[in-house]
């Protein structure tokens, strides 16, 4: 979707609250509180309704809005602005940055975009996930400015693995999805547990580097192989982790070159950001999915 046929498809008020409720209820609207689907429009008042199981008070019916139980519940900036937010973290290829938004709708105060951006990245998830099939890489990697680049008062003077850098580890079907999340660790237990929920068991093949931590997928029923990095190989025949890689770099980059620096605190937030925006790079309705998980 252009911009062009953004400001088309949403031209005013009315029309983003009428694309929220054909996406969050495609089927009718439903209470979200008992998911009654007989519920009736209040006719004072549009896009809300209310919901005669659902009582407040004795005799008085559940009144809702389009809005309840969204992100954009109890907001003060229009609907369109979030929308147009939303559109632009969802067509730069490596994010955008709270205050670029800031710029382009004109707040009143950085925080307001920022905070925008935050509760959209807080909906940015696949409900329907499937455990990850085919050939599937594994791979960690470490996210953090090095050292010697901090203030005097932030150097912890750590190197390598022992530093203040926060692991990330991530798996992706060859042409497929990916996943990932923030650990704590880097051990064996993390990294197992981490492919059991991702990793459907009847893959035809788990590939990694050489990191001990994997070395107990055998034992768990995955047919595993490894590249050994440490040695100067990347490839052998089907076995790699290029795919992953590739992942991994396009999200430094957009950390380094959109973010600069993003806090452990909120990092989840960005890796989910990344991770729905690259499982939906075929989706020709990708705004319409991330309307729906709102």
């Amino acid at each position: 979707m252009t911009l062009a046929e953004f400001d088309r498809l949403f031209p005013d008020e009315d029309s983003c609250k009428r694309y929220l409720m054909e996406r969050r209820w495609p089927k009718g609207v439903r209470c979200p509180r008992c998911d009654n689907p007989k519920v009736y429009t209040l006719k004072f008042k549009p896009y809300h309704w209310a919901c005669g199981l659902c009582c407040n008070k004795p005799r008085q019916p559940y009144r809702f809005s389009v809005t309840v139980g969204t992100v954009f519940e109890n907001t003060n900036y229009p609907l369109r602005t979030w929308f147009k937010v939303l559109y632009f973290m969802l067509t730069s290829k490596k994010g955008i940055s709270a205050l670029q938004i800031h710029r382009m709708i004109g707040s009143g105060s950085y925080r307001t975009p920022w905070y925008m951006c935050q509760r959209l990245r807080a909906a940015m998830h696949d409900p329907d996930f499937q455990k990850l099939m085919g050939i599937v890489e594994v791979d960690e990697t470490y996210m953090g400015g090095k050292d010697k680049n901090k203030h005097w008062d932030k150097k912890s003077g750590k190197r390598g693995l022992g530093s203040d850098k926060t692991p990330v580890i991530g798996a992706i079907s060859r042409k497929g999805n990916v996943v990932c999340q923030m650990i704590e660790r880097v051990d064996v237990r993390t990294l197992n547990s981490f492919v059991r929920r991702a990793v459907s068991d009847k893959v035809d093949l788990v590939a990694t580097d050489e990191h001990p931590g994997y070395g107990y997928l055998t034992a768990s029923g995955y047919k595993h192989d490894t590249v050994n990095h440490s040695a100067g190989e990347y490839v052998r025949g089907e076995i790699h982790t290029a795919n992953i890689d590739n992942f991994w770099s396009l999200l430094k980059r957009g950390v380094i070159g959109t973010y600069h620096h993003v806090s452990k605190k909120y990092l989840p937030l960005y890796l989910a950001e990344f991770q729905f925006r690259y499982n939906n790079r075929k989706n020709t309705d990708i705004f319409g999915s991330a309307i729906a998980g709102c």
